[in-house]
């Protein structure tokens, strides 16, 4: 499954790459998001809480950090795996400076399988999409408080 979106920040693109660095901002205004602890440097272990349709479970596994050209670009690799199965995906984030602000853009693809992708496969996408327009409306009012 594919996502895109496109988000835009009203603060220069620094100040939004150094949101995008920072683990605790991305604990708090992750969805579901339990717990985020680094394993190296742009590697951490992560456990979520994720309900789609009628199952919600509990996943651990990964995020990473890859490619980073400061303030530019990245790519996020995430894997995860509980009890309604597993997810695996990844997605570029590039920054570029629009109308005195930053524009994200991020491109990625996300896999599911075992009991969530069988009982939600239809809203998967939908929610998906959801859970990324919470993130970055949080980060966004991180920014200004």
């Amino acid at each position: 499954m594919k996502i895109t979106a496109t988000y835009t920040f009203d603060a220069p693109r620094q100040a939004v790459w150094d949101l995008l660095q920072d683990t605790e901002a991305i604990a708090v205004c992750l969805p579901g998001c339990e717990a985020l602890e680094p394993i190296d440097e742009h590697r951490y272990r992560a456990t979520l809480t994720v309900g789609i349709a009628a199952v919600t479970g509990r996943y651990e596994g990964t995020v990473e950090m890859q490619d980073l050209d400061p303030p530019n670009s990245y790519r996020l690799v995430v894997e995860g795996r509980g009890k309604p199965g597993f997810m695996k995906g990844g997605g570029a984030l590039k920054l570029t400076d629009q109308d005195g602000g930053t524009r994200v853009d991020v491109e990625g693809d996300a896999e599911v399988g075992g009991t969530i992708a069988r009982v939600g496969q239809r809203l998967i996408g939908s929610v998906s999409k959801m859970m990324m327009d919470r993130f970055f409306t949080c980060l966004r009012s991180r920014l200004t408080t």
